[in-house]
C-alpha cells in the first residue's frame, strides 16, 4: 500500500554533531532501562506474575526487541533528535493524532519514568546514607538532589552525558555480575517451581508492567543526531542495549525469586534486590546493591532528561508543543529540558507513585503501537521487514489487550487513571498546539505538503537545500 507524502520533521535539518559514540548510546539505553525497571518495579511485578517474573521480563524483552527493530529502521531513515515523535510525523503527518501521541509519550516515557526513578533514588539513598529509621523528609531531599544533579549534567551537553553514562553503567554491570553469580549459584530452585506460577493470562498481562522496565530503549533513538554514522551505530546500540538488559533482568529475577519468597519480594518492594543480597553477602551485600541502585537510578534519570531535551525541542519546532519549549534557556539547555526537570521534581515530591508504573507502561505501549503502524506505512522507504514490523505491532496489541482486561477486572482505579491521562493529552494538544497540518492520509488538503527527502547524504546538505523552510 502506498503512503501519501508528508512533511519530514524539521529536526532533520539540524547540523551533524558527532558527539556520542556507539558505546555511549548503548550505555545510555542500558542505564535508562536498568534504573527505570529492575529496582523500581520488581516488587509490583512479583505481585502479578509471582515467581514467573523472569518469564515476564523475557517476554517484555522480546516485545522491546521487535519494537526496537522498527524504531531503528525509522531512526536511520528519518534521523532526528525528536525520536519517536519524529517517526510518527513521518508516518501520519502533523495531525491531531500525532499531537495527542506526543503528549502521551512525553507524559509516560519522560515525566512518569523520570519521577519514578527519582523517587527510587531517594528511597535507596536514604537507606544507604541515613538509615532505614531516617526521619520523614530525607527521601524528598535526595529525590530533589538527583533531579538537580542530572539536570546540571545535561546542561553541559551530550558529550558529558556520554561519559557519565559509560562510567556509571560499567560500575552497575560489575556489581550486578557479582549479585547474579552469588544469588543464582545459591538459589533455592523450589521457590521457582513451575507449579507455583500463576496462569498464562496473568503472566502475559504482567508483561505490560515489566515492559515499563524496557522503556529506556526508546531513549537511544534520541541519540541519532549525535551519532557519527546512525545507519550502522543505531542498530548496534539498540540490539546491544536490549539484549544486555533482557539477560540482566532475567538473571536478576531468578536470583531474587530464588532467594526470597514472593511474599517477601512484594513486601520489600523497591529494596527487594538489596535484601536478596543479604543471605549470601550479609550487610556488605545490602550496601553493595543499594549503592548500585543509587547509581542505576541516577543513570536512568540522566538518560531520561537527555531524551527530553531533544524531544521537546523537536516538538516545539514542528508545532506540536508550544514554541517556548524550544527556546534557549540557561547555557546549552533549552526551556523544554528545564520545564521537564521542574515537572519531574514537583511530581516526584508530591504525587504517590506506588501504582503509576502500570499506567505509564500501558500509555507507552499505545504510543509504540502507533510507532509500529508508522513503521508499517513507511516500510518501503525504510527497508523494514514486513514480517518483523507486523510482529512488533501484533505483540504490542496482544499485551495491551490482556492488560486492559486484567486491569478492568481487578483494578478499576488504574484503568480510570489511564483514561484520564488520555483525556488530558487530548486537552493539552487542543490548548497548546499552534497549528496542525493535515494528516498524511489527506495531503491534498495541504498545499505545502512535500515528500520526505530520500537522499542519504549528510543532514547539513539537506539543511542547505531547504533554506526557505528553515526560515519559516
Amino acid at each position: 500500500m502506498s503512503v501519501p507524502p508528508t512533511d519530514e520533521p524539521e529536526a532533520v535539518a539540524e547540523p551533524v554533531r558527532a558527539t556520542m559514540s556507539v558505546r555511549g548510546a548503548t550505555f545510555l539505553g542500558i542505564g535508562s532501562m536498568v534504573g527505570a525497571g529492575i529496582f523500581a518495579l520488581l516488587g509490583e511485578a512479583g505481585a502479578v506474575a509471582g515467581a514467573a517474573v523472569w518469564i515476564s521480563f523475557l517476554l517484555a524483552g522480546i516485545v522491546a526487541g521487535l519494537l526496537g527493530y522498527t524504531v531503528v529502521k525509522l531512526g536511520v531513515r528519518y534521523p532526528s533528535s525528536g525520536g519517536l515523535i519524529a517517526y510518527l510525523v513521518a508516518g501520519f503527518g502533523k495531525g491531531r493524532l500525532v499531537g495527542i501521541a506526543s503528549w502521551l509519550g512525553y507524559v509516560s516515557a519522560i515525566v512518569i519514568v523520570g519521577a519514578m526513578v527519582a523517587v527510587s533514588f531517594g528511597s535507596y539513598a536514604t537507606s544507604l546514607f541515613v538509615g532505614r529509621d531516617a526521619a520523614a523528609g530525607w527521601d524528598n531531599v535526595f529525590t530533589s538532589f538527583v533531579v538537580l544533579l542530572t539536570l546540571g549534567i545535561n546542561m553541559m551537553g551530550s558529550r558529558l552525558v556520554d561519559r557519565a553514562q559509560s562510567a556509571i553503567v560499567l560500575i552497575e554491570l560489575a556489581v550486578f555480575t557479582v549479585f547474579i553469580v552469588v544469588t543464582v549459584g545459591d538459589a533455592d530452585w523450589s521457590l521457582l517451581a513451575f507449579s507455583g506460577y500463576p496462569s498464562v493470562s496473568d503472566i502475559v498481562a504482567s508483561v505490560a508492567l515489566t515492559f515499563f522496565a524496557f522503556l529506556g530503549f526508546s531513549v537511544i533513538s534520541f541519540s541519532v543526531g549525535d551519532l557519527r554514522d546512525p545507519a550502522h551505530g543505531l542498530p548496534r546500540a539498540m540490539s546491544g542495549a536490549i539484549g544486555i538488559t533482557a539477560a540482566l533482568y532475567v538473571l536478576i529475577a531468578l536470583g531474587v525469586f530464588g532467594t526470597l519468597s514472593v511474599t517477601d519480594v512484594t513486601r520489600y518492594g523497591e529494596t527487594a534486590i538489596a535484601e536478596a543480597a543479604r543471605p549470601a553477602l550479609g550487610e556488605t551485600g545490602f550496601v553493595m546493591m543499594a549503592l548500585a541502585a543509587v547509581l542505576a537510578t541516577a543513570s536512568s534519570l540522566n538518560a531520561t532528561l537527555y531524551a527530553s531535551g531533544g524531544l521537546t525541542r523537536s516538538l516545539a519546532q514542528s508545532g506540536q508543543f508550544p514554541a517556548f519549549f524550544g527556546r534557549r534557556g540557561i547555557g546549552s539547555a533549552h526551556v523544554g529540558l528545564l520545564l521537564t526537570a521542574g515537572t519531574v521534581l514537583v511530581i516526584a515530591n508530591l504525587v504517590d507513585l506506588s501504582a503509576i508504573a502500570s499506567v505509564g507502561s500501558a500509555i507507552a505501549l499505545v504510543v509504540f503501537v502507533l510507532v509500529g503502524i508508522a513503521g508499517w506505512r513507511r516500510r518501503s522507504e525504510t527497508g523494514a521487514s514486513t514480517v518483523l514490523t507486523a510482529a512488533a505491532i501484533a505483540v504490542a496489541v496482544i499485551v495491551l489487550g490482556f492488560f486492559a482486561v486484567d486491569t478492568w477486572q481487578n483494578d478499576r482505579a488504574t484503568f480510570g487513571a489511564i483514561l484520564a491521562i488520555g483525556l488530558l493529552a487530548v486537552l493539552l494538544d487542543f490548548l497548546t498546539t499552534r497549528h496542525h497540518t493535515p494528516d498524511a492520509a489527506n495531503p491534498e488538503d495541504d498545499e505545502h505538503a512535500t515528500a520526505p527527502n530520500l537522499s542519504s547524504g549528510p543532514r547539513r546538505d539537506r539543511a542547505r537545500a531547504r533554506p526557505e523552510r528553515l526560515r519559516r
